[in-house]
Parts: C-alpha cells; sequence; structure tokens
C-alpha cells in the first residue's frame, strides 16, 4: 500500500478535526493565522486507512475505486494513469496520489495493489454550505464577499481559504487597516458539508504617525511636508483622510517632493529612498524619506528650433517668459511645452510636436533649453462627430462649435467651443472636445462625447427675515425643453408680504439664427409693511402685472445687444382704516413717503444692454469676465417718466491649486424725467421705481437692509424703545446704488469634492443713497397721536371737535430719516456650497464690519433646491 496522510499532501486530516498550518502572507507585517475547525455535530472517529507495505512488480489486472460519494468513479480515474495491463511500480502509484491531490477534490487518497487488484481509497473534499463573516464593521458582506473565492456548492480546499484570507487582509489594507487580521474557521455538517466562518479583527485605522526626511539642508522638515498629500496625524487633521498610510500615495509624494525642487532650480534632485515602517503594534507607520538635493541651476541659454514655416524661431524665443540667469524652474519649462503646443494648433498644426531639449553645465551650474518644434503637416477638420446625446438634439450641440468640417484646426477655437459647450449645462462639467486622427495625415476628427445630466431645476429657498418673518421662493425650469435648448420656466414667491407668479420662456437661436428671443409675464403682489409694538403692520400694496420682451443680437464672438420692451400695470394703495384722515392720506399716520406713492401708474419702458463675456463657464466660471452696460428709458407711452442706467461686471482668476477668486462691482443710477411736485419733500421717482439693496445681494444684512429708511421709535414712560421690533421701520429706497464682492473659493480633499463641498471666504461692500428727505422740514419731535372723542379716528389734535379734550395721547414717537449716505457698509463672511444629495445648497455666515445708523444687519442664510 501507499499513503499519504493530509498533513503531508496539504488536505484536511479525517473529520477535519486538526489545525491548519499556514504561512505568514506579508514578510515583516502581517501573517495570516492558522486555520482551526469547530465541529457542531459529534462523530465517531475514522479509522485510517491501512494496509500492507504494497508489492512492486505485479502486472495490474483490476483498478477500483472506494469512498466516492459525489463523484463517479470513472471520472476519479481519468484523473489518473494507472491503467490494467501495466507493471505497477512505486513511480506510478506516487503519480497518481498527486495527480489526485492535484485535482484539490479530495480530503485524503490511499492507493493499494493486492496483487495486481488496484485499489484507490478517497475521502472526498466537503461541500460548502455558506460563508460567515463575523466581526466586519466598517467593511460589510456586499464589499467582501464579491472579492473572495469560496462561495456556497463549491468545493472546500485548503489553498483557496488561505487565498481569501489574503484578499480579504488586501481589503482592509487598502482601508488603511493594516492591523486586521482574519482567523478563517470550519464547522462541519453532516452529509460532508462545512461553513466556513472568517472571524474578522478590523483593528484601528493605521495613521502616519511621524515623516522624517533625511539629507535636506536648503528647505526644512516642514517645507518640504507641505508638498506632501500625505500628513502625520495629529488632534487639529482629525477629519482628514490624507493621514492614512497608502503605499500609492507614498509613491506620489516622492514625485511631488521631485516635483517641488525642480521648480527651485534643483535640477539634480533625487529621492534615494522612501521606506514606510509599521510599529509593532501595527496602529501606525513611520515613513522616512532620504534625499539628495544637488546644486541648484540658472537658466542657461534658451532657444527656439522650429521646423514650421510660420513659426520664427529667433521672434518666438525672445518673447518666452523663460530668460537667460532666472532660477531653473521645470514647471515653467513644461508651461512653455503646452504653450507654444497650442500656438502652433492655432496656426492649424494640431500634431506639433514639441519637445525641450536639456543641456546641463555642472561648471556654472546652468540649464540651457531648446524647445525643439518638429516639422508636422498643417490639420484641417475632416468632421465633427456628437455622440452621448439622447435628449438633446444634435443642432444644439454643433450651434456652439466655433469651427466647421473644412476649416483649418485652430486651438482657440476648439477651447472655446468647449466652453460654450459647458456653459449650456446639459451635460457634465467634465467634457472636452476630444482630437483624433483623420483618414489622411492632414485630418482630425472632432469628437464631442457629451454625458447628459438633468436639466430641469426645482429650486428651493426658504429663510427667516426680522422684516418678513417665514420666506419661500420656488421655482422650477427646463432648460432644455425638448432637448431643443429652449427654456421654460414657472417661478412662485410666497412670504406673509409678499407674493408673486412669474412664467418665462426663451429661445436661444430664433429660427435657427443667432438671435435670441424670450419673454416673461409676472404678476406681483407686494405688502410691505413696519413694526409697531412688535406687531408687524401693512403699509402700502403694490400689486403689478405686466411682460417683458427681450431679444439678443451676437456683435461679436464675445460680445452680444440684448434689447426688451416692458410694460407694468401699478396699483399701490394704503389701508385707509390704518393711514387715512377724512378722506384724505394722513402725513401723521402714514409718512409723505407713502402718501405720495398711492395711485394707479402705467410704464412703457424700453431698454437695452451691451454685454461683453469671455467667461470659460457661465455657470461654474473659473477664468475670463463678463461686464453688462445698461440702459432703461420710460415713458415712450405710460404715466411714468424717468431714465435708468444699470452696470455690472465680473471677473474670475483660477490662481492655482484649485483656487477660484472673483471680484465683482456693480452699480445703478435712476433720474425723473420731470418733475412731480413743488413739495420739497416729494422726490420726483417714485418709491416703487427706486432702487433698493440688502440680502441677497449683500450679505451680511437683511433684505432692504441697505441705505435710506424712516424710523419710528416708540416712546414709552417717557423713554424712546431700544428695541428694534418695536420700530417702525420702513426702508425708502434710493436713486443710486453701488456694491462690490471679492471671493475666494477653497478647494477642499477628494473626498469633500466627491461630496460637492464648495467653501468660500468673501468681503461685501455696498451703499444705497440719494433720495429726498421725506420728513418736513419744520419736523418738531416727538409727535403724538390721538384718538378723536367723538369719532374714533386718529387725529394729531389733542381736542375734539367739541372743544374737549381728546386725553392722553395713544402714541408717542420720534421720526427720523437715516441710513441716506454714499458710505461703504462692508461685511466678512464664509460660505458653503453643497451639492447635496436633495439639491444644491448655499449656507453663509457674514458678519458687518462697518453700517450706517439704520442699517439692518443680518448674519445667517441658507437656501436649498434640487434638480431632476
Amino acid at each position: 500500500m501507499i499513503g499519504r496522510n493530509a498533513a503531508r499532501a496539504g488536505t484536511l486530516p479525517p473529520l477535519g478535526a486538526a489545525l491548519l498550518a499556514t504561512t505568514g502572507l506579508c514578510t515583516g507585517m502581517l501573517a495570516v493565522p492558522q486555520l482551526a475547525f469547530a465541529q457542531t455535530a459529534p462523530a465517531a472517529p475514522a479509522e485510517p486507512l491501512a494496509a500492507p507495505a504494497a508489492p512492486v512488480g505485479d502486472v495490474i489486472r483490476t483498478v477500483t475505486v472506494e469512498g466516492s460519494q459525489r463523484l463517479e468513479a470513472d471520472t476519479i480515474l481519468s484523473y489518473i494513469r494507472l491503467r490494467p495491463g501495466q507493471t505497477y511500480t512505486q513511480v506510478l502509484g506516487d503519480q497518481a496520489l498527486k495527480d489526485l491531490y492535484a485535482t484539490e477534490l479530495f480530503a485524503d487518497v490511499q492507493v493499494r495493489n493486492n496483487g495486481g487488484d488496484v485499489v484507490v481509497q478517497v475521502k472526498e473534499n466537503p461541500v460548502i454550505n455558506r460563508i460567515i463573516l463575523e466581526g466586519n464593521k466598517r467593511l460589510k458582506e456586499d464589499k467582501i464577499l464579491p472579492e473572495i473565492k469560496l462561495a456556497a456548492r463549491q468545493i472546500f480546499t485548503r489553498s483557496k481559504v488561505r487565498a481569501d484570507v489574503a484578499r480579504i487582509i488586501e481589503l482592509y489594507k487598502r482601508q488603511g487597516r493594516f492591523a486586521a487580521t482574519v482567523e478563517p474557521k470550519m464547522v462541519m455538517l453532516d452529509q460532508n458539508r462545512v461553513d466556513i466562518v472568517f472571524e474578522i479583527s478590523e483593528g484601528p485605522k493605521s495613521k502616519v504617525r511621524q515623516i522624517n526626511i533625511l539629507g535636506n539642508e536648503k528647505f526644512s522638515d516642514g517645507d518640504l511636508r507641505g508638498q506632501m498629500v500625505t500628513k502625520q496625524a495629529r488632534f487639529f487633521r482629525l477629519f482628514s483622510s490624507g493621514t492614512s498610510y497608502d503605499p500609492d500615495r507614498l509613491a506620489f509624494d516622492q514625485q511631488k517632493l521631485r516635483q517641488y525642487y525642480l521648480t527651485e532650480g534643483y535640477a539634480d534632485f533625487r529621492v534615494v529612498s522612501a521606506v514606510a515602517e509599521l510599529t509593532p503594534d501595527k496602529r501606525d507607520f513611520i515613513i522616512t524619506y532620504v534625499v539628495e538635493e544637488g546644486e541648484r541651476y540658472k537658466f542657461g541659454e534658451v532657444k527656439v528650433d522650429s521646423q514650421l514655416r510660420d513659426f520664427d524661431g529667433d521672434k518666438m524665443a525672445a518673447n518666452l517668459p523663460i530668460k537667460q540667469g532666472a532660477w531653473y524652474n521645470a514647471k515653467m519649462v513644461e508651461d512653455q511645452v503646452d504653450a507654444l503646443t497650442e500656438t502652433a494648433g492655432a496656426f492649424g498644426y494640431a500634431f506639433a510636436d514639441v519637445r525641450p531639449d536639456f543641456a546641463r553645465n555642472k561648471d556654472d551650474l546652468t540649464m540651457s533649453v531648446t524647445f525643439r518644434i518638429a516639422e508636422a503637416p498643417r490639420t484641417y477638420v475632416e468632421r465633427v462627430d456628437v455622440n452621448g446625446n439622447t435628449l438633446t438634439q444634435d443642432k444644439v450641440i454643433r450651434r456652439e462649435f466655433r469651427i466647421s468640417e473644412g476649416d483649418a484646426f485652430n486651438t482657440f477655437q476648439i477651447k472655446r467651443s468647449t466652453n460654450r459647450i459647458k456653459s449650456l449645462g446639459y451635460f457634465q462639467e467634465k467634457f472636452e472636445v476630444e482630437q483624433k486622427p483623420g483618414s489622411a495625415p492632414d485630418r482630425i476628427v472632432l469628437e464631442a462625447n457629451v454625458e447628459e445630466r438633468p436639466t430641469g431645476e426645482l429650486q428651493l429657498s426658504a429663510g427667516f427675515s426680522s422684516l418678513e418673518s417665514f420666506i419661500f421662493q420656488g421655482s422650477i425650469r427646463q432648460n432644455n425643453f425638448r432637448g431643443r435648448g429652449q427654456t421654460i420656466g414657472l417661478s412662485v414667491d410666497y412670504s406673509r408680504f409678499t407674493r408673486s407668479v412669474q412664467v418665462s420662456f426663451t429661445e436661444p437661436y430664433l429660427f435657427d439664427k443667432n438671435v435670441s428671443f424670450g419673454m416673461d409675464i409676472y404678476r406681483r403682489d407686494l405688502n410691505s409693511f413696519n413694526f409697531q409694538n412688535q406687531n408687524r403692520n401693512t403699509t402700502y400694496r403694490q400689486a403689478t402685472t405686466g411682460f417683458t420682451a427681450r431679444v439678443g443680437v451676437a456683435l461679436t464672438e464675445y460680445m452680444s445687444l440684448i434689447g426688451r420692451y416692458t410694460f407694468n400695470i401699478d396699483d399701490v394703495t394704503l389701508d385707509e382704516n390704518t393711514f387715512f384722515i377724512n378722506g384724505q392720506c394722513s402725513n401723521l399716520l402714514a409718512g409723505r413717503y407713502l402718501c405720495d406713492a398711492i395711485g394707479k401708474r402705467t410704464s412703457s419702458i424700453l431698454g437695452a444692454s451691451l454685454v461683453y463675456d469671455t467667461l470659460d463657464n457661465r455657470l461654474r466660471p473659473t477664468r475670463g469676465m463678463q461686464v453688462v452696460l445698461g440702459g432703461d428709458v420710460a415713458g415712450l407711452g405710460g404715466s411714468v417718466k424717468y431714465a435708468r442706467f444699470p452696470a455690472n461686471a465680473s471677473r474670475f482668476w483660477n490662481v492655482g491649486s484649485g483656487f477660484i477668486f472673483s471680484v465683482r462691482a456693480e452699480g445703478g443710477a435712476i433720474k425723473a424725467l420731470g418733475s412731480r411736485s413743488n413739495d420739497p419733500t416729494i422726490d420726483d421717482v417714485y418709491l416703487t421705481d427706486r432702487f433698493f439693496l440688502g440680502e441677497p445681494q449683500i450679505r451680511g444684512f437683511d433684505i432692504r437692509g441697505v441705505g435710506p429708511r424712516v424710523l419710528r421709535k416708540n416712546i414709552i414712560n417717557g423713554v424712546e424703545a431700544t428695541d428694534r421690533n418695536q420700530w417702525i421701520d420702513d426702508a425708502v429706497g434710493g436713486k443710486y446704488y453701488y456694491l462690490s464682492r471679492a471671493e475666494l473659493e477653497i478647494p477642499l480633499g477628494s473626498g469633500a469634492r466627491e461630496l460637492g463641498l464648495r467653501p468660500s471666504i468673501y468681503v461685501d461692500a455696498g451703499a444705497l443713497w440719494g433720495i429726498t428727505n421725506p420728513l418736513a422740514a419744520n419736523l418738531v419731535n416727538p409727535q403724538r397721536i390721538y384718538t378723536d372723542r367723538l369719532t374714533g379716528r386718529p387725529t394729531a389734535s389733542p381736542t375734539a371737535s367739541d372743544g374737549t379734550s381728546n386725553g392722553d395721547p395713544v402714541q408717542i414717537f420720534n421720526e427720523t430719516f437715516v441710513g441716506d449716505s454714499p458710505a461703504p457698509r462692508i461685511s466678512v463672511g464664509i460660505g458653503v456650497n453643497w451639492n447635496s444629495p436633495f439639491g444644491p445648497f448655499r449656507l453663509d455666515f457674514a458678519r458687518v464690519l462697518k453700517k450706517v445708523d439704520g442699517d439692518d444687519p443680518k448674519t445667517f442664510t441658507f437656501n436649498v433646491g434640487t434638480q431632476f
């Protein structure tokens, strides 16, 4: 008999009751624990398979199989080479054992030769009933089970268990948990079935405790650590993902170090070694870099060797920003390669090959650079392909291209086309026009591989205002209606004192021409109000019904002219029971600024705007500028006559490393075309036509919280109230305003970017002023209001019409006109844009640094929306 036990052959011993010996998978870091087995149902110990020593030299008469359960005997015999008629030898017996164990189907195998009758006795490996994971909290089963090879109804083998243990540990290593251990166990069941249990101890996440740098003399350890993505674990980096050890990140940090030194002129810099050592408790890593800085180089001679006929190498070299004698900077060389490639593309050389050749002189420590531009054919656009659009029509995309089939290739036109398509807002942000070789060397194919995004917008914003209490604004808009690029929308604003509805439509290419058309139809009901004894009181009601039609024409690639016509019907009223005496509006009760606003009037307004726009993306710009100059004249019909001149400008810069800096300025003026009254307290511009300033234009102030206003401060028990809620606060607008803003968008880590978080810091400044003082020149404070004892109506007289006393005044107040100043109001703050799962979310915290008496500050605002 020839026999091998399970330990020798690498399979399970009978009943699987012994421990499996395993070896470490990662030398010096991790070791796979031993495979232990537990048995749920007791079983009688099996007798060891034994037989007398096998004789050799007999001719094999028969070969039979014993002990098989699931496998057919013929199948088992097909795995070995023993056949009747052969002479049985020790070598053939050993080979049969090896072949059967190699199938990994058997826990034990023995071969017996009984005088030419060969018996192959097998014990099959059990079938896996189920896989059980225990102790896994950080990695759920849906992350682990797809990665392992063992599964229910498969044949159990020890090698597969070892491999799966290694896979599970590798998954935890990717999560930064290098202290994780996995102990596999096997639970025997009836019918030769087993449950495999992986007992997982996840351990803590391994952090980078220390980063040591050896060999650096020119730059401090802190400077070099600042260039790395990997950071040392410290309490202030509690939420940072950069403190976890990652081998890929370690290699990337070496490149970051090299890039940093090359930008500082150290062309010979190299990282000699980078070693990550796991601490004995397997909780932390200590990373040690050994660097060799070398000498610092300056630029030597800088030349351009061009084989393109349209390029004069000497002239181009003279215009390069790289100058001889400046410190060597590899980043400048890379940027110049890109700039030369882009310039060549602007002349039609799509496949221009620009390569820098370096000549290092170690004697005088200079680095000479020659930019070699190889000869290339002028390239023409063979065709433009549009792919991936299922809803959007092809023409909507193609009309944004600034280059057509047959045109000479031009990189600037390609970039402009890319930006215009991005600005549509119909596709994912990461869009680029791809360039592929055409059917000939001088032909190129442009591919617009778009990925459509939801273009419907449901915007919801809510807030709390000290003036309007709860505010709700909602709008629904489809920016790509039926895939034609048209925009239709419906917006509704609602608060206790404001209600409006607006329907809008815009066609950007009317009759497929580069002419836009749009129309808005609206109804707006404004109930202006003030406070009295902490109670909100409606002052005037303004109902506006009207429409606006606009037409835009492109003058150049970046400039367009927009004309518009607006017709409004306004009806401004006051509550007669509150503000009228003897059928007339009372200046004492309402104030001159409200009394002169009431009435019905029509406005016929003709306006135009000149727009200059070079933004790379109108939705989320990172560079470029936009300037809008406008003018409106009311008086071509209607009862209102004025001229209004608004203007605004904005500029964006990508300042590197993901930081976006922007500035914005706007302003306006309005001038009445005629006088309304000889009364010096009545301004020629109606209250409802003036500018107002506050949230959301200038953060840190409430709605209409900046600018001229009339304050009535109640006097209670001889003391003027200091609580603003007890004042009557009426914003009366202004004829001139300006507003400016500087904002820096701050990039976050990859995790925050995936969540769509974009924080920013900002400074806002602005002012509103320039109206006539609506209070009488001979006004004497305090003022008193009585109740007429005969009529029960408010009156300014202390005596009734019959000469009797009206008693004590029901209200005593001081009335002042404040806030009419061009002095800047300044606020600073932080804001966060978040593309949340339920829509875009904006949160702002602002602090007012400078204000004028009467301004109404506000610290916190937010709004939220969604897309569909």
